[in-house]
């Protein structure tokens, strides 16, 4: 369920930004998600299209890249991705290893638009 409160959060920044740019609604947001974040894409969707009703990002389009969760081998140096779950080095079977990418989880960029767009699209 922290998905809620996450989704929460980016709807306030989503909300910040639009508003700064001036922005009449947002149209897309774009969301990095690394594997290991424990981030479900459609909890996020599910929150979003509840909690966006009546403000600015109603109906925004919620567009998630994963980013895939690399590990490196600090015996060994080797660097390689994880397949699924946490596993040993490949190279040495070491388990002394550290996530290099994998837990992201940041909204990347937010589409908007404006009165000015607005009105060119209804001429």
């Amino acid at each position: 369920m922290h998905e809620l409160s996450v989704t929460d959060s980016l709807l306030k920044l989503a909300i910040q930004h639009a508003t700064a740019a001036k922005a009449a609604r947002v149209t897309e947001l774009h969301l990095v998600v690394g594997q290991l974040s424990s981030i479900v894409d459609d909890s996020v969707q599910f929150y979003w299209d509840m909690i966006s009703q009546g403000t600015i990002c109603e109906g925004a389009r919620l567009n998630f890249r994963r980013v895939a969760a690399t590990m490196s081998c600090l015996d060994c140096s080797t660097t390689y991705t994880l397949n699924g779950e946490l596993s040993a080095c490949p190279q040495c079977q070491s388990e002394r290893v550290i996530i290099k990418s994998g837990e992201e989880f940041y909204l990347d960029s937010i589409e908007v638009e404006t009165d000015h767009d607005l009105e060119k699209a209804s001429v």
